[in-house]
């Protein structure tokens, strides 16, 4: 198999599976006050250290959760009745938490309408939530988090971003940024799974999602997850090589999608094209082709790529992101989300284009006979 999926989790890094085993043959709680415990909160406190250093915060601002679906829920539900405004591109553990209410529209290449987003904040009561990606997780286009945190601050309101497919993708700095909150995980660069991370502005109070407990500074309730941990400061040190190594697959990418649109010439759309994205991403419709039937069809070629955000059900359907940027159900329900990562060659591309090519073939050829 040749796995193309990494915006849903990157394979394990070898350094991250040792650091991982390491800590498991570990004893004590790092709540404990004898030596095991002690040794255990040294080791956290170390990854700790790491995590924050690739975000550009100090390691007090780091709360670790079980993934970017848990830091998404804190944040989100963290200040009782507010107003919570989302991206309509938002990932569903966004989404879930701002139900019924306003959307900031994005254009046709997938960017956040930012005069829009002036105009919606303006109007809202002073102290709402505002959440946006900082890289969209099906089209990899690259949104104006900075510009929105400032209209957020001018208005009043809080800023929330989560940028887990962005960690090791493009350059973290929370300051930078300008945000209240960001939402990473580790799975996504190569660490465990289980395992985020939720990095607050110290001077704004969040109520804890999970109580019971004083863990992480009496902010999220629960035995810690050390090996997980371990393995997340890890993956956050070697980040750094992922960026190094974002130009090489930008360029496969931009191959992948030249020979893809090549093959199957009128019936092909790659939404977000000309927008800004983070390298590893290509969204692409073989249009009147289900992803699913794609999905299935690559997968019986030896090939796993996506039709979108991994969903737990494992169901494929039309994908929100796409819709929320004008296209129809032709285009919505027809593409596959390629994502490639630091175990990517150039025989990986090779297949999959071979493998998308027959597929386009094959279905064209039904299309024909019926």
């Amino acid at each position: 198999m040749i796995y193309l999926d990494y915006n849903a989790g990157a394979p394990v890094k070898p350094a991250v599976r040792v650091a991982v085993m390491e800590a498991m043959d570990r004893q004590g709680n790092p709540s404990s006050v004898h030596r095991f415990g002690r040794a255990a909160r040294k080791h956290m406190e170390e990854a700790r250290a790491a995590v924050g250093a690739f975000a550009g915060v100090r390691p007090a601002q780091i709360i670790f959760t079980s993934g970017g679906t848990e830091a998404n829920n804190m944040v989100l539900r963290g200040f009782g009745e507010r107003a919570i405004i989302a991206s309509a591109i938002e990932h569903d553990s966004v989404l879930a938490n701002a139900a019924n209410q306003s959307r900031l529209p994005v254009t046709r290449d997938g960017v956040i309408d930012v005069t829009r987003a002036d105009e919606i904040l303006e109007g809202l009561t002073p102290g709402a939530i505002i959440s946006v990606m900082l890289v969209n997780n099906e089209t990899g286009v690259i949104q104006p988090v900075g510009e929105i945190a400032r209209l957020a601050h001018r208005y009043g309101h809080f800023i929330h971003t989560d940028a887990v497919q962005a960690a090791g993708r493009l350059p973290l700095d929370f300051r930078d940024l300008g945000v209240d909150f960001l939402t990473l995980s580790a799975h996504k660069i190569g660490g465990p799974q289980g395992i985020g991370a939720l990095i607050i502005n110290e001077k704004i109070a969040v109520a804890p999602l999970v109580r019971g407990g004083g863990q992480e500074m009496n902010r999220r309730a629960g035995t810690e997850n050390g090996a997980a941990i371990a393995g997340f400061g890890v993956a956050a040190l070697l980040a750094a090589d992922d960026l190094l190594d974002m130009p090489r697959l930008t360029t496969l990418r931009d191959r992948l999608q030249a020979r893809l649109q090549d093959a199957g010439g009128e019936d092909v759309v790659v939404p977000g094209a000309d927008a800004p994205r983070v390298g590893n991403t290509l969204n692409i419709a073989m249009r009147g082709v289900s992803s699913e039937t794609q999905v299935v069809g690559m997968d019986l070629a030896g090939i796993a790529v996506s039709a979108g955000a991994a969903c737990s059900s494992g169901k494929v359907k039309a994908s929100h992101v796409l819709s929320a940027m004008g296209f129809g159900s032709d285009v919505a329900g027809s593409a596959l989300r390629i994502s490639l990562g630091w175990n990517t060659q150039e025989q990986d591309i090779t297949r999959c284009v071979n493998a998308w090519s027959a597929l386009h073939e094959r279905t064209q050829k039904t299309k024909k006979a019926a």
